[in-house]
């Protein structure tokens, strides 16, 4: 009996890491490029890099413990049932409960496990992520400022700079514009022809503050009861310290993480304190008991997983998989809609969490009963699971050992033979519809596994806002619809590494490699079908994002804008209230316009101001300012009304001339400059992108981040061949090591090509690397290893 313990625990707990690691991944991956960029931004050190990588992992593993228990318990046994092994042991002897007993050793483990993380690493963690969020606001803020753009998170503040230099420790500005919002309606506003940035110091009183050491400049004050006063004042040099106040990052935290920080006394205390608001106390409560139920939904889903596992003897593996898919999305489906039934006070708190483990339990009860008095319940899962591997079969073997040709219309089939003869192209032969059909039906089924796996995360994201907005279900299933094609674009290349490794491994576990190599056939000749199909994928993730993507992605993000209940939006941007002028010839004034409001239908202003300055020392030359300014299409001019303007030299006002009408023809700047739209590079073609970037450079707008999105739009899709041509030297070498080393090595090389792609994407956006080379560089780097591996193959 050990024998068998020792064996079914070691089948479980290897499938249940490999699960449990591959769902943490598919959480960490949305977050990483976030994270990575704070390590070529310097604004943060390696420690504090890892720092924010280990807090936030409980939050993760919170959710995936459970998880990874029932992929082991699934799997694992699905195994062992398809290979007949359930059946030996239990002719030996081994009734239901022994199973039970024995896989229950996992789900404890797991269980205790779950209950350490979430009652003391995960509030310390969410704790020391607050407290490191607030220690790296201050020292980002001086590093995130780009040359050329409008920096609007300082508190109160607006900065314009036209030249960065960065220094140990400090940054060097050119030519600075900051304007003291304290009262909108008229800034004041501070010059410099170069300022010197050092972050406060973490631990002090000024932490979050950065102070700005400002060289030969002026100032300059004007209040709006009194247009007719206007103060200057110029220096030589001065100090500003401004408070920082960065907007909050999603990878830093989440909304509720001041709950989350807080310790499981602390939380009982406040949910049963007096005077505490109901609806706060109500959220306390529910955190509380959600920190013992989903470290107990490890005992709940393991009660289900034991039947459901040793009867898959039909489906095996392929069964197990899409069952845990199914078990983990009705789960949390339970899950959350009890925890949104609880937080708007239709349930207790206590029923609302613990529900789902309830509904689990009783479900586990049912099917252990079934296992041992006939199992009607268990007989339906498991011919579920034999149409599954059936169907999984007939897409692997569909044709027989029949050539492709031999599939067509006679007519077609003549004519390709005739094109062979003529070209003396031997593709496809029997041997590469062999492999093709082999890797499609691979790369076919994984492909619908992730897509699933990530359509599922994404519901749980949102079933809060679906049931606090009320949002019909007919809107989300259409959100979902309309996010597969996002999700197909991102997860392809990792299934087609997945595919590849698994695809050749078999091939070579069973020999077949071997006998095809005795036949006289190389190595490249063998993976060349695999090659051309996965360069057709390549050129269709690129089709695919240039003809379909974007309207798909400008879909969606409307149809979520509905589920969160947030106000209709458009792609233009008639708030923006800082926008820089054209670009100017040389020895031209350069201009800021700054509004409070701008009506794009009508073209009209409210409040505008513009500022010019001269273009070498950036001193301010002329300020205009009016209520309202309109666009006269019959002069093709701006109308100024109820304003002045004031020209300066030095530390006096030269002239000062209010108005009641005004033009000014030397602002030529049309209400179509204005209207600049906002939209996210991947709503976008890649020429629609090029375009947008040209446009938004010419306004002071940042389009370093564009400009690599730009070049990843053709870099990625081919990141799809160089994944095969990695994996496939990788799957020659695991020979009888089975297909879990291949998804385990798929996993590894993911997470390397991820981390490396995330760096170099970060360096460009913080203009460490051009654009083109933070594209292209993970391309080429695995390439060239990829490459290098394969030359090194026996062939």
């Amino acid at each position: 009996m050990r024998i068998f313990t020792r064996y079914i625990l070691r089948e479980v707990t290897s499938y249940a890491l490999l699960g449990g690691t591959l769902f943490t991944f598919v959480l960490f991956m949305r977050d990483l490029g976030k994270i990575l960029e704070l390590v070529v931004r310097e604004s943060a050190s390696i420690g504090q890099v890892f720092l924010v990588f280990a807090y936030t992992l409980p939050s993760a593993i919170t959710y995936t413990i459970p998880m990874a228990v029932l992929v082991g318990i699934l799997l694992g046994l699905s195994r062992l049932a398809s290979d007949s092994e359930i059946t030996a042991m239990r002719a030996s002897g081994m009734g239901a409960m022994s199973f039970v007993r024995i896989v229950s050793i996992v789900a404890v483990v797991a269980l205790g496990l779950g209950l350490f993380n979430s009652l003391y690493l995960g509030p310390r963690a969410s704790a020391g992520l607050l407290q490191l969020g607030d220690t790296l606001k201050s020292s980002q803020a001086s590093f995130e400022v780009q040359p050329r753009v409008f920096y609007e998170d300082f508190r109160n503040y607006v900065l314009y700079i036209q030249n960065v230099k960065p220094a140990a420790g400090a940054a060097l500005w050119d030519h600075v514009f900051l304007a003291d919002l304290t009262q909108p309606a008229t800034p004041h506003i501070t010059t410099a022809e170069r300022a010197i940035v050092v972050a406060g110091t973490p631990g002090t009183a000024d932490a979050q503050t950065i102070r700005l050491h400002m060289i030969d400049g002026g100032q300059h004050e004007t209040t709006a009861n009194n247009p007719n006063q206007y103060n200057i004042i110029t220096f030589s040099s001065t100090d500003i310290p401004i408070e920082t106040e960065a907007p909050p990052d999603t990878h830093l935290g989440r909304v509720d993480t001041p709950i989350l920080a807080l310790p499981l006394r602390e939380l009982w205390h406040r949910s049963n304190q007096a005077g505490v608001p109901e609806n706060l106390a109500r959220s306390y409560r529910i955190e509380f008991h959600k920190r013992f139920s989903y470290p107990f939904a490890c005992l709940v889903l393991m009660l289900v997983g034991v039947p459901l596992g040793l009867s898959s003897k039909r489906g095996g593996k392929s069964t197990g998989f899409v069952l845990t898919i199914l078990l983990v999305f009705i789960y949390y489906f339970l899950s959350s809609v009890g925890v949104a039934f609880a937080k708007n006070g239709k349930l207790s708190p206590f029923l609302g969490v613990w529900g789902a483990n309830f509904i689990f339990t009783g479900a586990g009860i049912i099917l252990l009963y079934q296992m041992s008095r006939g199992n009607l319940a268990l007989g339906i899962f498991s011919s579920i699971g034999g149409s599954i591997n059936k169907l999984y079969a007939r897409l692997i073997s569909r044709g027989g050992n029949e050539s492709i040709a031999s599939n067509l219309t006679p007519d077609i089939a003549t004519t390709l033979r005739r094109f062979r003869r003529t070209f003396r192209i031997q593709f496809p032969l029997l041997l590469d519809d062999y492999v093709m059909r082999e890797y499609a039906a691979n790369f076919a089924l994984i492909l619908s596994s992730f897509s699933a796996l990530s359509i599922i995360f994404t519901f749980f994201e949102l079933i809060g806002d679906i049931f606090r907005n009320r949002t019909p279900l007919f809107t989300v299933g259409e959100y979902l619809l309309n996010l597969i094609p996002f999700i197909l674009y991102n997860v392809t290349p990792l299934c087609a590494l997945v595919a590849v490794l698994v695809t050749f491994g078999a091939l070579s576990r069973s020999s077949e490699i071997t006998a095809m190599k005795a036949t006289g056939i190389s190595l490249y000749r063998i993976i060349t079908p695999v090659l051309i199909v996965t360069l057709m994928i390549s050129a269709g993730l690129f089709a695919f994002d240039e003809l379909y993507l974007p309207a798909a992605n400008r879909r969606q993000e409307a149809l979520l804008s509905v589920i969160k209940d947030k106000p209709a939006q458009t792609f233009l941007r008639p708030d923006r209230k800082w926008i820089s002028g054209q670009t100017t010839d040389s020895g031209q004034p350069s201009r800021i316009f700054y509004y409070q409001f701008f009506d794009a239908d009508k073209n009209v202003f409210a409040n505008l101001s513009v500022f010019e300055f001269e273009p070498h020392s950036f001193a301010l030359q002329r300020r205009i300012f009016a209520s309202s300014a309109r666009w006269d299409p019959r002069v093709n001019r701006w109308i100024f009304d109820d304003g002045w303007q004031r020209t300066f030299a030095g530390e006096t006002v030269a002239s000062y001339q209010p108005f009641t009408v005004a033009t000014f023809p030397e602002i030529r700047e049309q209400p179509g400059y204005f209207k600049k739209e906002n939209i996210p590079s991947q709503e976008m073609s890649y020429g629609e992108l090029s375009r947008y970037i040209s446009d938004l450079k010419q306004s002071g707008f940042d389009t370093t981040r564009l400009s690599v999105q730009l070049n990843r739009k053709v870099a990625y899709p081919l990141i799809t061949l160089v994944m095969a041509i990695l994996a496939i030297p990788f799957s020659l070498s695991m020979g009888k090591k089975g297909s879990l080393t291949g998804i385990a090595t798929a996993i590894g090389l993911a997470i390397a090509y991820w981390v490396v792609a995330g760096v170099f994407e970060a360096m460009g956006n913080v203009s460490t690397l051009p654009p083109l080379l933070a594209a292209w560089s993970p391309d080429l780097l695995f390439g060239i290893a990829g490459t290098y591996l394969l030359l090194r193959s026996s062939t």
